[in-house]
């Protein structure tokens, strides 16, 4: 984020900071981002015919987007704690990919967007779909994530 051409996460000093977002006016917020997990055809039809040895693969990668998006102020150094208000996670098998597809959508009452946890989601469900069905494909590629949609605050709306 930048204001007036700086840089905010960092100080006069240039040392990093949180940003003090104590005067900033809660507003509804919302932030979709998405990614892909690359792999062979083979894994994609093993993932959706339920034949993953480890259980239901995209179940599992769901949960993991949510607590993801929960847990990103520990996990991002300068990210603040929000009162996250949804996390939801779309998966789409894509056969032209092939692969499957990832979305995330985070919403907050709050005074700093959600970006970061929509990110978060989407990089942790595509690291558990990798984690569930490694052993099967090593080869495939965690790709494009990228925020695609944020709307509130001060900045207004972006969309990709």
């Amino acid at each position: 984020m930048a204001e007036g051409g700086k840089l905010t996460h960092f100080d006069g000093k240039g040392d990093a900071h949180m940003v003090d977002v104590s005067d900033k006016p809660v507003t509804a917020r919302i932030a979709v981002a998405a990614g892909a997990v690359k792999m062979q055809p083979e894994t994609l039809a093993m993932i959706t015919e339920g034949r993953a040895k480890k259980g239901d693969v995209l179940g599992v990668a769901r949960l993991a987007g949510i607590m993801g998006a929960k847990k990103t102020a520990d996990l991002i150094p300068l990210c603040h704690p929000l009162p996250i208000t949804k996390v939801a996670l779309e998966f789409t098998p894509d056969e032209a990919l092939p692969g499957v597809r990832i979305e995330a959508t985070v919403k907050t009452g709050g005074q700093t967007g959600v970006e970061m946890e929509a990110l978060t989601a989407v990089t942790t469900a595509a690291l558990t779909l990798y984690d569930m069905v490694k052993a099967v494909e090593k080869s495939m590629e965690i790709t494009d994530i990228r925020l695609v949609l944020k709307d509130g605050g001060k900045s207004g709306r972006y969309e990709a």
